[in-house]
């Protein structure tokens, strides 16, 4: 690592640097164009494709596979005595299971330690990146897929809303309606009303369905469904309104999130400019100059600077980052 630092960063560095980043845009453009175009070939959720072998096995079967496949148990109920980690797994939306999920971390922990020992050559360097690169980096991307997954359900939560509506003032009871959305709309939000008419037909009743829905999706516009729901069952009244002027609640705070997103599009930018403009001047001083910081690398108040000026960077970012962050 001290070498690092002493010999600059070199166009060797720089190549290497450019192909990763090159062969990850690759990857991702290859990923966008075949999954858009198979996405809109088939409209179908992951719970009706199970269904297509229902002659072979149970429903109930497929309901305890979709709890297995999002890290639950039989029951529904979080199987990790990690329970924040367990419910951030399922809010992302995998698939593969917790033991399916836990050896592909192994390998990852294997292959990305690995690779920082070699290329830096120091104990001392991976020790330094183990924590972010083990946890941290994993952390965050589970976090993002949850955002995304979340961000598609509240996009569909309002034509669902719509969906069970339509049903209602067609004469069908509510568990009916809620099939419905099951079967008519894609994922996430098909298969997760899939998993809620499943759990209502084997003896859950539809408040505790939606609440266990809630637990896999955490989206604030649900529990307004879910008190819609609960306040009829208890009290009576017309659904079917209820629901109506739900769905118009719904889409109104969705369209004040989009004017305040771009009304504080401008904060949010110069927060991001602010953040990389220092790291990406050392970067390309680095690269045009490698000796140019040669001779401070080991002075011992570097460091202590180099700390006090990333805790004011990242006051700044908090600062700007809070006054352009709104909660509803």
């Amino acid at each position: 690592m001290t070498a690092f630092f002493e010999n600059g960063f070199t166009p060797l560095h720089a190549m290497i640097l450019a192909s990763a980043l090159f062969a990850v845009v690759m990857v991702e453009l290859g990923y966008m164009v075949f999954s858009s175009g198979e996405a809109s070939k088939k409209r179908i959720n992951r719970r009706m494709d199970a269904e297509r072998d229902k002659g072979k096995v149970s429903q109930k079967h497929i309901l305890t596979q979709l709890r297995k496949e999002r890290g639950l148990n039989e029951d529904g109920s979080f199987i990790m005595p990690m329970k924040r980690l367990n419910r951030l797994i399922t809010r992302s939306g995998l698939t593969l299971g917790l033991k399916k999920l836990g050896f592909f971390y192994l390998l990852y922990l294997i292959g990305i330690n690995g690779a920082v020992l070699v290329y830096w050559q120091s104990i001392q360097a991976s020790l330094i990146f183990f924590p972010l690169l083990s946890f941290g980096l994993p952390i965050m991307w589970l976090k993002r897929r949850a955002a995304k997954k979340t961000a598609l359900f509240a996009s569909q939560l309002p034509e669902a809303i719509d969906l069970i509506t339509r049903s209602l003032k067609a004469g069908h009871p509510t568990a009916v309606a809620v099939t419905m959305v099951a079967r008519e709309m894609p994922d996430p939000i098909g298969t997760e009303f899939g998993i809620v008419s499943d759990e209502v037909t084997y003896g859950s009743d539809l408040i505790t369905a939606l609440k266990n829905m809630h637990e896999r999706v955490d989206l604030p516009d649900l529990s307004l469904l879910i008190s819609s729901v609960s306040i009829q069952s208890t009290t009576g009244g017309n659904l079917r309104e209820i629901l109506e002027g739900l769905s118009s609640v719904i889409r109104d705070r969705a369209k004040m999130k989009l004017k305040i997103k771009a009304i504080s599009a401008e904060g949010r930018m110069s927060a991001l400019f602010l953040s990389a403009m220092p790291v990406m001047l050392f970067g390309a001083l680095n690269f045009l100059l490698p000796h140019y910081y040669g001779e401070i690398w080991g002075e011992s108040l570097l460091w202590k600077y180099m700390a006090i000026l990333g805790t004011w960077l990242g006051m700044g970012n908090l600062i700007i980052m809070k006054m352009v962050s709104f909660k509803f």
